[in-house]
């Protein structure tokens, strides 16, 4: 993710009060959504029930209502490991005097990591049915929890199906100070981070647990889909309708996934290096602001092309980005297709694209440790500007060093535990690139080199913990290297101007 409003191509003293400005990046208004419920009956006679819910009790135990991450503790859910997502959503775009709809349902495979009486998804919408293995399950739909009780106990390592049927208004919803819907009349993009899944469809939803997709998207006929992945189809369906259908084939994190309904610009092709390019920019800018638009966005090959040579090879079937007339303020690095709220710029483009390998293939398996996204996506900005002839990596490292040494409330912030608060602070995104930068020239360019193709390939489609990459970097340059991500991750002042430190 990267704020709109926020560049980091000088060297520039920061006003103390803006370092609070990037942890409310994808808050908006708190509303409290109330909580909504219904229930269904198990399938079956008040005897095969009263036994099968009495194996249960005896055999088997709930899912936990989250993963596990101390910073969002409902996020995610205990006890299933979902494998796949078959998303088909219905979209019905708000009208003079009519909020918009959605309706659908999703179909999730799923393996159980442990004998499960019943389980919880994350949805806000309201579930109005729900199916496992094809047979009805009881279900309370809550305020970010649907916890289902399936006919039959699931036993630990089962493979089973699960199909949730709802149908609500997603902008009504707010969860944790996040009203996340965007959307007006013409166009609706659901992108925003950490969370977004529970708006549009039901999920596990945490970075813990990746899975591939499919997404399938019925709206207006006139209107363009987009999502991650490639898209498979698009059928007009007779009724003034068409359904356009995505495939994610890669292992995806919940808040990753995306579409985008609009009057789009497409266009498509391949990168130099022949990888498949989709971009697309809303007709909703004035023309000549389209093209402006398209001047940075029609590079998204060849800047994926180069972070190749940079990281390895792309780990994913095709590139490119969106950018929407929704004013979301921020861009975002959805899976294979970043997507620019209102604007777009080379540096973020860089940032977006980076985050393609550090953040979405490599992804975070706990909120704490979100600077080996942010950190390493702002560091190949950074490195990106040397190759291209700018300032080099370690000459802007030691500018903002110098600009930033006397600011306090910037070096608090423990980048490798910030807070659920802090998570999109200045501090990951900077103090995290200059830490990369000042490790590049502690360990030596070819070594560094090493470090990041080795994470990028070791990591590939997992998730990771900021322990594992200082272990990593020990072992490729052989040097014990505790003292540095002290000073640079955690310690509450600037880093001494040593060699040690990467000066």
């Amino acid at each position: 993710m990267r704020n709109g409003e926020w560049g980091i191509g000088r060297a520039r003293r920061l006003p103390r009060a803006r370092l609070a400005g990037l942890t409310a990046v994808v808050a908006a208004i708190a509303v409290a959504s109330s909580a909504l419920s219904c229930s269904a009956e198990p399938a079956g006679s008040p005897e095969q029930r009263s036994g099968a819910q009495a194996r249960a009790a005896q055999d088997s135990t709930a899912g936990a209502a989250g993963i596990g991450d101390p910073y969002y503790r409902l996020d995610g859910n205990g006890g299933i490991d979902v494998l796949h997502y078959d998303i088909d959503d219905t979209y019905a775009f708000a009208r003079s005097g009519v909020r918009p709809r959605l309706s659908g349902s999703t179909t999730l495979r799923i393996r159980a990591r442990q004998d499960l009486a019943s389980f919880h998804l994350d949805l806000l919408l309201e579930a109005t049915a729900v199916r496992v293995d094809g047979v009805d399950a009881g279900f309370v739909s809550g305020a970010h929890e649907l916890v289902v009780t399936p006919a039959t106990a699931i036993d630990r390592g089962q493979r089973f199906e699960v199909v949730v049927e709802y149908d609500d208004d997603p902008s009504a919803y707010s969860w944790r100070g996040e009203r996340n819907w965007l959307a007006n009349a013409r166009e609706v993009v659901t992108m925003n981070q950490p969370h977004m899944a529970a708006w549009w469809f039901a999920a596990n939803d945490h970075p813990r647990d990746k899975a591939t997709f499919d997404i399938a998207i019925t709206t207006d006929d006139d209107k363009t889909v987009l999502s991650n992945g490639r898209r498979i189809a698009r059928e007009d369906n007779g009724d003034g309708t068409a359904t356009t259908r995505w495939r994610m084939a890669d292992p995806m994190a919940t808040y990753l996934a995306f579409f985008a309904a609009g009057d789009f610009q497409v266009r498509t092709g391949t990168s130099p290096a022949g990888i498949p390019v989709t971009s697309a920019v809303s007709r909703g800018f004035g023309a000549a602001k389209r093209q402006r638009l398209w001047t940075v966005l029609r590079r998204a090959g060849r800047v994926t092309d180069w972070l190749q040579t940079e990281l390895g090879p792309y780990p994913f079937d095709s590139t490119g980005g969106l950018v929407t007339t929704l004013p979301a303020g921020f861009a975002l690095e959805n899976q294979t297709r970043p997507t620019y709220g209102g604007w777009i710029d080379a540096s973020t483009q860089v940032h977006e694209l980076a985050h393609q390998w550090f953040g979405d293939s490599v992804a975070v398996d706990r909120w704490r440790d979100i600077w080996l996204n942010e950190g390493f996506a702002t560091y190949l900005e950074a490195r990106y500007r040397e190759a291209h002839g700018g300032l080099s990596t370690q000459r802007w490292m030691r500018r903002n060093h110098d600009a930033l040494r006397g600011l306090r409330s910037f070096w608090k912030v423990d980048i490798a535990d910030p807070g659920p608060d802090r998570i999109f602070a200045e501090p990951v995104y900077l103090r995290g690139g200059m830490t990369l930068a000042a490790l590049r020239h502690r360990i030596g360019a070819a070594d560094f080199r090493t470090l990041l193709r080795r994470w990028a390939a070791k990591h590939a489609d997992g998730t990771v913990r900021t322990g594992e990459f200082i272990a990593l970097a020990e072992k490729v340059s052989g040097r014990r290297l505790g003292g540095f991500f002290r000073a640079w991750l955690r310690a509450p002042k600037a880093p001494a101007r040593t060699r040690a430190n990467g000066f």
